[in-house]
């Protein structure tokens, strides 16, 4: 379908600076995915996260609105040694669509790469995946609650 974008059909020559720039970018922002459009040209980087990033000091999570039925208050980031971390700003979810069961449950057992929940960013669904195998022991967080970078999200013993 590379023909459906007009009559134009000469081949884009590749700016392999700017890919280099736009991945570097990604890896420091902790982006998955960008893209950018010059007239006609538009070029996409995107990248898989397989394991989350290595713990770093991190500001207390931020706390949700009450709820009738309140979950136990956050305990302080360092307390979660194997805590699956945010790679990201976003909005996390634990469903991959509304009315569907979670991924995952409390007491479920996982195996690495299997997915955990889902962060959207800038409109992009990444995928959070299970670093290793093992048992879900928590679920720091609750369906479609904003989080925010290196917040705990899943403890998996």
């Amino acid at each position: 379908m590379a023909q459906d974008r007009g009559a134009n059909t000469e081949t884009m020559a590749i700016d392999s600076a700017l890919v280099r720039e736009l991945a570097e970018l990604l890896t420091e922002t902790g982006l998955t995915e960008i893209e950018v459009e010059d007239g006609t040209r538009k070029i996409r980087v995107a990248r898989t996260l397989t394991a989350a990033p290595a713990a770093v000091a991190a500001p207390a999570p931020v706390a949700a609105a009450p709820i009738a039925a309140a979950a136990p208050a956050p305990t302080p980031a360092e307390t979660h040694t194997n805590a699956v971390r945010s790679p990201m700003v976003g909005t996390a979810y634990l469903t991959p669509e509304p009315g569907a069961p979670h991924f995952i449950a409390v007491g479920q057992t996982v195996k690495a790469g299997q997915t955990l929940l889902i962060i959207e960013a800038m409109k992009v669904m990444n995928t959070i995946t299970a670093p290793a195998s093992g048992t879900v022991s928590a679920i720091l967080v609750e369906n479609a609650q904003p989080v925010e970078f290196d917040q705990p999200l899943v403890v998996i013993a």
